[in-house]
């Protein structure tokens, strides 16, 4: 455990028979720190945040919160709280009385409850909700009374099992930069279990993204999206081009392209050693490619392919151009800056073409 390590997952394992659900993780979380566990469904994810809870009990390994292991704690004595996707805001109450509800076994005088509920509510932005009934609320307040709710217990760790869920997207984009704001202001721990990845790179400090219950890599939102570890990662985290290629001169990123008819290339090969002839993989981001009419002037980089189709977005255009030696389209996003966007009609010649450090070296799948 590291010595700024506010919550220490160590050689954590959980089995369900045998289903092995989490596996070996290591996880270091600061305090204060936005944290997401971000994977698809049946990564392991929510198992790891419910042992966070104490509502399941790892096989094997330790958590520890705030240098405390937190095996014989039981999930009501943990310093932490929970905000679940379905929210569970309790239809006979209405909302000041949903947000004392975890207040109740507490020796408070009404006044004092008051007060601590006013607080929240100022908080959450719904100074004035006090008297609504559960009934008379729009998802994203249900969402702010279900984190009120939690927030009112003064908890060291808040938990979120993909509490936007359940929103509109324009909603949900609205309550990702709340629910930011709220953590900043707050100062406490946030761990947030997520598959939608735009929503974690919005929200994280860090983010693990896990598959088959292991973590993959655990990185910066900019980390991961700019240099992934590995294909599963680049490919999970947006959308990511692809190319089978050979080192062509050990110990460098000099890339042998030659099937698609580009010889051999640069891309930073970071602090990644591969052999001569080693076989790799190249890939690069859809918007990091520039499509063009013609042979684009003083450009190292470039290749000529075929447009196949296009899909205009609104802010933004894709693309796919089909390229000699390979297999798939490449997919090429641009954003749409000028009223008239495109690049001609289907099935016509263009030229795709990008920097030296837009391609990612990976090793080969």
């Amino acid at each position: 455990m590291s010595n700024d390590a506010f919550i220490s997952i160590q050689n954590v394992d959980k089995y369900f028979g045998k289903f092995q659900a989490v596996d070996n993780v290591n996880v270091d979380i600061g305090h204060a720190e936005f944290f997401s566990l971000l994977g698809s469904s049946g990564c392991g994810k929510t198992t790891l945040l419910r042992m966070l809870a104490g509502f399941e009990n790892p096989t094997n390994g330790e958590i520890y919160i705030d240098g405390q292991a937190m095996s014989e704690v039981p999930p009501h004595m943990r310093p932490v709280n929970m905000v679940f996707q379905s929210y569970a805001i309790f239809p006979h109450l209405n909302v000041r009385d949903n947000i004392a509800y975890g207040l109740r076994k507490q020796k408070l005088s009404k006044a004092k409850r008051y007060e601590m509920v006013d607080e929240m509510l100022n908080l959450i932005a719904l100074p004035d909700y006090g008297d609504r009934k559960a009934n008379e609320l729009s998802g994203g307040q249900r969402q702010r009374i279900a984190l009120a709710r939690a927030l009112i217990l003064r908890p060291k760790v808040l938990l979120l099992d993909e509490p936007l869920g359940a929103l509109d997207k324009q909603l949900r984009e609205q309550m990702q930069l709340e629910l930011r704001a709220l953590q900043r202001q707050v100062g406490i721990t946030f761990v947030f279990v997520t598959h939608d990845q735009e929503e974690a790179l919005t929200l994280s400090d860090r983010i693990a993204v896990m598959s088959g219950g292991r973590v993959l890599q655990l990185d910066t939102p900019t980390g991961l999206y700019e240099t992934p570890q590995t294909q599963e990662v680049a490919s999970f985290i947006g959308t990511m081009n692809f190319f089978d290629a050979e080192v062509s001169k050990a110990s460098t990123a000099t890339i042998d392209m030659s099937a698609m008819g580009l010889g051999k290339v640069s891309a930073p090969a970071r602090d990644r050693q591969y052999p001569k002839g080693a076989h790799v993989q190249v890939a690069i981001r859809p918007e990091k490619l520039r499509l063009t009419e013609d042979k684009p002037d003083g450009v190292a980089n470039a290749i000529q392919g075929t447009l196949q189709n296009a899909a205009y977005l609104g802010e933004r255009s894709h693309f796919y151009v089909a390229l000699d030696g390979v297999e798939k389209p490449v997919a090429v996003s641009s954003q749409n800056r000028e009223q008239k966007s495109g690049v001609g009609e289907d099935k016509r010649p263009v030229w795709l073409s990008w920097s030296d450090d837009a391609l990612v070296v990976l090793d080969a799948h």
